[in-house]
């Protein structure tokens, strides 16, 4: 019959670790999101190799000889006089799938890291400062959340990929003032619950300044909201960027998995189906991943959650 592990007199067992708390699932998720990321700095080195010394690279090379080839094919002979294998076939262009769904990696891994580093940190501040300091700025922002919250997301993106142009610009400044709300109401709340705690009083006792109360003890309670929300609007950003790039506002001459999904849809009666897939597969991955992710991350930092398991 097993006992329970005995603990000396006095010693207090180890907590366990972040990694610890979660599940086996969330393991395999981030497994496959290093996957994802060892793909998007391969394509990142070979995009900047070939436009460092501004040659066309091989994703975008066009060959009509070579045109959707199967998957596993070797192109015999080509219009630029190579023999490569294509281990995913190539489009209606005779470029490389797998190459392009690379590529496409990078450029969804530029929208998710570039958009979460500017709505996050704008929320975060925001719903530190709303909830902290309360009364006419907090209603002030409120009613400046409450307006960006009221305008149909997709519509405000496409109005400011219109005035700033096509391309990746549009899409960081569209998703990153659409997805800061929601940044800013969970933060303002939290700064609420917290800011008539027995520390925070401590700390004006003290004299600390309200810079210090904010950056030195508040955010730090708010920090487990930061990470999950950057694991929920990761994808939620990658989802947007392929969406505007289906219809032709997003990324342009570049092998976005949106671009992608788009041109094989034109190409499904001519029997070319492993563009498409692939680059849906791709997005399904990625964004599945991140969101159980999230998940598994808000239960095993969310103070209340944990404690409620652990009781």
């Amino acid at each position: 019959m097993s006992q329970a592990p005995h603990h000396e007199e006095g010693t207090v067992p180890a907590r366990p670790g972040l990694w610890q708390r979660l599940p086996r699932r969330a393991h395999v998720c981030v497994a496959v999101i290093l996957c994802y990321c060892v793909l998007a700095l391969w394509g990142e080195v070979a995009h900047r190799f070939y436009t460092g010394r501004e040659l066309t690279p091989p994703y975008n090379q066009i060959s009509l000889t070579n045109r959707h080839l199967a998957p596993l094919s070797r192109a015999a002979s080509d219009d630029l006089g190579s023999a490569r294998l294509h281990l995913l076939g190539t489009d209606n262009l005779g470029r490389d799938i797998l190459q392009r769904l690379i590529q496409g990696t990078r450029i969804a891994f530029h929208v998710g890291i570039v958009t979460s580093l500017l709505a996050i940190p704008l929320g975060t501040l925001l719903g530190l400062a709303a909830g902290y300091y309360g009364r006419r700025l907090d209603a002030l922002l409120s009613a400046l959340a409450g307006t960006v919250a009221a305008i149909p997301a997709m519509l405000f993106i496409l109005a400011i990929a219109m005035v700033v142009g096509k391309g990746l610009l549009g899409v960081y400044l569209g998703v990153s003032f659409t997805t800061w709300v929601g940044v800013f109401r969970t933060v303002r709340g939290e700064t609420i619950k917290h800011r008539d705690q027995a520390y925070v009083q401590a700390a004006r006792v003290l004299g600390y300044g309200s810079g210090r109360i904010l950056l030195r003890h508040l955010l730090p309670n708010v920090t487990h909201i930061v990470i999950v929300a950057f694991s929920v609007r990761f994808p939620a950003a990658v989802s947007t960027e392929v969406f505007m790039s289906f219809i032709g506002i997003g990324v342009q001459n570049e092998p976005s998995w949106g671009v992608m999904i788009n041109n094989a849809r034109a190409c499904l009666w001519q029997g070319a189906w492993v563009e498409g897939v692939a680059a849906t597969v791709a997005v399904f991955g990625l964004v599945l991943c991140f969101n159980l992710l999230g998940d598994d991350l808000r239960d095993a930092l969310d103070p209340s959650l944990r404690h409620a398991v652990e009781g």
